[in-house]
């Protein structure tokens, strides 16, 4: 009994010795506390369709803190979404909602992978589509 009371003991010292020596950059998600810089430059549509202006709207709340605002992406943080990579004929419509419901190994950036993401509907994360396709479309990416 005594060397499982010594083992949780030396669990916890350890667990709040990493805690301490990690620093809060280890102890926080990915998620970056201020923006950093774009990885991509685009242009911005003069006027998007209605499900678009929907999408936009999603994407701001829950992608632009990774993907960064316009999806420009973040330095060392999440790829641009606007980049020739997520064409739609490289990346699908349905790869981006496998990617919110299941996460995505990371496979063409240094970034790691992609969490699943809480709380999007397939109908959010269509309308997010809609905003990402018509910005790739204003930037030359076409299908």
């Amino acid at each position: 009994m005594r060397a499982v009371q010594v083992a949780f003991i030396l669990i916890g010292v350890t667990a709040l010795a990493y805690w301490f020596l990690a620093g809060p950059e280890e102890q926080v998600s990915q998620i970056p506390s201020k923006p950093n810089p774009a990885i991509v430059e685009v242009v911005i549509p003069e006027t998007l369709s209605a499900n678009a202006q929907i999408g936009k709207a999603a994407f701001e709340a829950v992608c632009a803190s990774c993907h960064g605002v316009n999806a420009v992406g973040q330095l060392e943080v999440a790829p641009p979404l606007v980049h020739v990579l997520y064409e739609p004929s490289h990346h699908g419509d349905e790869a981006f909602q496998r990617a919110v419901a299941n996460g995505v190994r990371a496979h063409h950036w240094p970034f790691g992978s992609m969490p699943p993401v809480e709380g999007l509907t397939r109908g959010d994360v269509q309308m997010i589509v809609a905003y990402v396709r018509e910005m790739q479309r204003a930037n030359g990416i076409e299908y």
